[in-house]
């Protein structure tokens, strides 16, 4: 099939963006939005022109690279599913797809459709690691935890880092990412100790790079890792815990 593609061209962050028409043929319906960018490319480089700048790695869901808006979707059509794997079937003969870089005020356009999402690695910076002196950690076996405990800690750390759960939100707000790796941590032994200054840091970074969480949702249906909703709550479970600490 032919589909018209409208894909989002923008030379640099202090650029201005435009959106580009192009008519990529013989299209198959299994082929990813990725694919089409891959055959699009193609076709611009067979023709002298600058092919578009887009991230991908994996293209197997594991690591975060290919976020993309489709539609004006995050990632695309298909909750829960991340760009590498939102497939064209849903299209017909003729019709238009457009693409663009991933919209959310933390997320400056780098070039094209790549934005630099390095406003989340300020949060990991601030709480999403362990601190332990070298030398001084227990055999794996001392520390034991339950099956049930270390499946749930094992769910909210299945995010992958693609920052759909910003652009979707409509305020831009981090709270799915950021309580996904609170509530992470804070369920297992070492990281625990920390649990209290990870999130006052982590917090921190929140209210000075994101939006306010006005519980929309849309983060959640836009996550391909499937992170629960329930996630936003932690971080003011975490932040109200802490308090009541200090108090103390």
């Amino acid at each position: 099939m032919k589909l018209t593609v409208e894909v989002w061209r923008q030379a640099g962050a202090a650029a201005p963006g435009r959106f580009e028409r192009h008519e990529v043929d013989d299209v198959e319906p299994h082929l990813s939005v990725l694919e089409l960018l891959d055959a699009l490319n193609e076709q611009l480089i067979d023709s002298g022109q600058e092919p578009v700048a887009f991230e991908s790695d994996c293209r197997e869901g594991i690591c975060g690279a290919c976020g993309i808006t489709v539609d004006g979707e995050v990632h695309g059509p298909e909750d829960n599913v991340p760009s590498c794997h939102q497939r064209l079937a849903g299209y017909a003969d003729g019709s238009t797809v457009r693409i663009e870089p991933l919209r959310a005020g933390a997320f400056p356009v780098v070039r094209d459709l790549i934005v630099d999402r390095g406003a989340l690695d300020c949060l990991i910076r601030a709480g999403g690691h362990v601190a332990v002196n070298a030398g001084t950690a227990p055999d794996a076996d001392a520390l034991p935890v339950g099956a049930e405990r270390a499946e749930l800690a094992l769910d909210f750390a299945a995010c992958i880092g693609c920052g759909a759960c910003v652009a979707a939100c409509p305020n831009g707000a981090a709270h799915l990412f950021a309580g996904s790796k609170l509530t992470h941590l804070s369920l297992l032994p070492l990281p625990s100790l920390e649990r209290h200054r990870r999130v006052v840091a982590v917090v921190d970074e929140l209210e000075e790079l994101f939006g306010p969480c006005s519980n929309y949702g849309e983060c959640a249906r836009a996550c391909p890792a499937g992170i629960p909703l329930t996630a936003i709550a932690a971080v003011n479970h975490e932040r109200l815990l802490a308090g009541l600490t200090r108090r103390l």
